[in-house]
C-alpha cells in the first residue's frame, strides 16, 4: 500500500546541521559540494512508479496514479545522507528528459538554467513508518523518524514535485 505524510508550512524541529539544510532556500546540491567533501549521486530507481496520495493533487493527476518517478541518495564521502524523490507526470515532454540524468544532480537544472521555471515554497513533514519516503529512505539508516521537505517546480505549466529525507549522518558531513 502506498502511503503518506502531512506537509506543514513550518519545519519539524531537528539538529543544527540538519535543521540548515532543510531550509535552505537555494540548491541544496550547491549547500552539499561547499561542505568540502566529495559529492556523488546514486540513482536507485527511475521510471513509472504509484502516485502517493498528497502527490497527486499537486501533479493535477488521479490518486495512485501511474508517474513517472526518480528515486536517488545524495552521498558525501560516499556515505548516504539525503534521500530523494522527484516525479512528475507520465511522458511529460518538460521534465521526462530533464530527470533521465544519470548521476548527475537535478540542482543543476532547478537552480540555473531555465528562466521559465517557477519554485512553489518549501513544505516539511516529520517521515515514519510506513510513509513511503520513510520506507525508501530505511535502507539507509534506522532512524525511526526523519525530517523532509519538498518543492513544487512548474515549467511551462508542467509541475514536478521534488521530495527530500534528511538522514542521521548529514550532522556530522554537513
Amino acid at each position: 500500500m502506498v502511503t503518506d505524510s502531512i506537509w506543514l508550512e513550518s519545519p519539524p524541529t531537528t539538529t543544527p546541521a540538519i535543521a540548515e539544510c532543510l531550509t535552505e532556500a537555494g540548491s541544496l546540491t550547491e549547500r552539499l559540494m561547499a561542505s568540502g567533501r566529495h559529492f556523488g549521486i546514486h540513482v536507485l530507481f527511475q521510471g513509472g512508479n504509484t502516485a502517493l496520495l498528497t502527490e497527486a493533487p499537486l501533479l493535477e493527476i488521479a490518486p495512485q496514479a501511474i508517474l513517472y518517478a526518480r528515486h536517488v541518495v545524495l552521498l558525501l564521502d560516499d556515505i548516504p545522507v539525503v534521500v530523494a524523490r522527484s516525479v512528475c507526470r507520465i511522458a511529460c515532454p518538460q521534465w521526462s528528459c530533464l530527470l533521465d540524468r544519470g548521476s548527475q544532480s537535478l540542482g543543476y537544472t532547478l537552480f540555473g538554467g531555465l528562466p521559465a521555471l517557477e519554485r512553489g515554497a518549501l513544505h516539511f513533514s516529520t517521515q515514519q513508518a510506513p510513509a513511503t519516503l520513510h520506507t525508501l529512505a530505511s535502507a539507509y539508516t534506522a532512524a525511526t523518524t526523519l525530517a523532509a521537505r519538498r518543492c513544487l517546480f512548474t515549467l511551462h505549466d508542467a509541475p514536478l514535485l521534488v521530495s527530500e529525507v534528511f538522514l542521521p549522518e548529514l550532522e556530522s558531513l554537513a
